[in-house]
């Protein structure tokens, strides 16, 4: 994923967070706000209770390959933070959950 498309300060953070609207699922929470930068950029919390540095490294690489393979151009800014139960499903299973929740939120 090019650094242009990823969230990284904690201001920014906040600030969708906040301001923003929500959608939760079981494996998801996506907070999601319009930018005026013309494409989507991405911020991806995984918390030390899915596992350790590895377990959480494997999942925010599969989240962002689901990302980068699917164009969803919707301009805006989200902070996707994954949930304990993303352990039980495999890869088709998050990428079609994690896409469904991206489609749907228009």
């Amino acid at each position: 994923m090019n650094k242009k498309y990823i969230i990284r300060k904690n201001e920014e953070i906040q600030k969708i967070i906040q301001k923003s609207k929500k959608i939760i699922n079981k494996y998801f929470v996506i907070y999601y706000l319009k930018n005026s930068f013309g494409f989507n950029r991405y911020c991806i919390s995984v918390s030390k209770k899915i596992g350790k540095a590895h377990t959480r490294n494997l999942y925010k690489r599969r989240i962002k390959d689901i990302l980068m393979k699917n164009n969803i151009n919707n301009s805006n800014d989200y902070v996707i933070i994954l949930r304990n139960s993303i352990l039980n499903i495999n890869y088709q299973e998050i990428k079609s959950e994690l896409l469904n929740l991206l489609k749907g939120e228009n």
